[in-house]
């Protein structure tokens, strides 16, 4: 049964659901926000390490760059509309004050996830949202007269004027977001990207890796390399930013910002490759000097001592160990003096790219966001708008757009959360 026509309907009570919706509300729409769990934005709760990484530092075109390409382009008007500064500053306005971390990361200054999702909640609530939890949505429609029809899980259906759909991807299931809205789109005959999981940790069937868990690297660069690439080796990614040694395989920022490409890896491909480059600001030549005078100096140090003495904590002994064994020395800690020219060479080498075998992902329950969803083409940039799909509206994570780690993914959340929300209402 049909319940009196709505005029503005939102489907998620997310990050972006909420955005989208108190603004439409607050810019004079009337707003009936759908959430199928019993309580808003607890995938914001868990966020951050339930810190909520909320944006970025960065100028709003250098945030919109690390989305490559294609998201660039399609998240230019949106960025240039509600860019990192303007994210800070209504969270301000909503009470809760920001600071800046390392890797132009931005958290509340309460260091909670809670005064995030508490501010989004309070805000819709003042703009006179009305918002229906354990309320999950089924399937999405047109409607019989025009606009789109919402049909619920007990049989209800809601009709409205203008639907926002932003019921999240499919990483984070405890917290809702099961993938639901892919099946909707899919009925309305709209192009999908597959989904996938990303910014997802990476695991390695290597015993030698396993060894190094707990060990983190702040200051390396990282390539995601296919080694089986047309008899080369293709590099698929890079970044420069920590690494986590883990008892599964590898994490931090830099291993988990190139997890995509491993997700879409077939399940019977060989293995990826991520090469570790230990210390990036060093050349190769120096690092030659460097064991060379090592090798001269009076007392046999060791390797690991030699090392320490020019990098401290950024080789540990453990990793120390791993190079000796990828540049085939005779031992994990030899002195430095009986290292041959061939064997400095490959350590030299090790030392610039460590090469870890990736097996795979932890998956979407351990992943921060989902890769794929609709298609960028199927939208109006500038407003959201499906196209040929007068009413409908679909953003945050349910866009094929990704980001990564630093704030970068709930910026794009709020954005096109932004303009949804901005077009719904009038405000264009």
């Amino acid at each position: 049964m049909a319940s009196e026509r709505e005029s503005i309907v939102v489907v998620g009570a997310g990050a972006a659901g909420l955005w989208a919706a108190a603004r439409a509300a607050e810019l004079g729409g009337d707003v009936l926000l759908l959430e199928k769990t019993p309580r808003i934005g607890t995938k914001v709760l868990a966020s951050g390490g339930t810190r909520c990484n909320l944006t970025t530092t960065l100028a709003a075109p250098d945030a919109a760059h690390l989305f490559g390409t294609k998201g660039e382009r399609f998240l230019r008007r949106a960025f240039r509309e509600l860019g990192p500064r303007d994210v800070r500053e209504r969270f301000r306005e909503l009470g809760v004050e920001t600071s800046e971390a390392p890797l132009e990361k931005v958290f509340p200054t309460s260091g909670r996830a809670r005064d995030v999702r508490d501010a989004l909640q309070r805000w819709a609530t003042e703009a006179r949202v009305r918002v229906r939890t354990n309320a999950p949505v089924r399937g999405v429609e047109r409607g019989a007269e025009g606009g789109w029809r919402v049909r619920l899980g007990d049989g209800e259906s809601v009709d409205c004027e203008r639907l926002l759909l932003a019921p999240g991807g499919k990483s984070y299931p405890k917290t809702g977001t099961t993938g639901d809205g892919y099946a909707w789109l899919a009925a309305l005959e709209l192009a999908l990207v597959a989904p996938a999981p990303a910014l997802v940790p990476l695991t390695s069937e290597a015993e030698w890796v396993h060894a190094l868990a707990g060990i983190s690297m702040q200051d390396v660069a990282v390539r995601l390399i296919d080694p089986a690439a047309s008899g080369k080796r293709r590099v698929l990614g890079e970044r420069a930013r920590p690494i986590v040694f883990t008892h599964r395989g590898i994490s931090g920022p830099a291993a988990m910002d190139l997890s995509e490409p491993v997700a879409r890896r077939a399940a019977d491909s060989p293995p990826l490759v991520l090469q570790i480059d230990c210390v990036p600001d060093v050349e190769r030549d120096e690092l030659r000097a460097l064991l060379i005078d090592a090798a001269g100096t009076s007392g046999a140090p060791s390797l690991v001592k030699s090392l320490a003495r020019h990098f401290e904590a950024r080789l540990p002994r453990r990793v120390v160990a791993a190079l000796a064994r990828q540049a085939g020395l005779a031992s994990d800690n030899p002195p430095v003096a009986s290292i041959t020219k061939r064997e400095r060479h490959a350590l030299v080498e090790a030392i610039k790219g460590l090469d870890v075998p990736v097996a795979g992902t932890l998956g979407y329950d351990q992943a921060e966001v989902t890769a794929g969803g609709l298609a960028l083409h199927e939208l109006d940039p500038g407003s959201m708008r499906v196209r040929e799909r007068d009413g409908l509206f679909v953003f945050g994570e349910l866009l094929d757009l990704q980001g990564p780690i630093g704030g970068l993914n709930f910026q794009a959340a709020f954005a096109t959360a932004e303009l949804a929300a901005r077009a719904t209402a009038g405000q264009r």
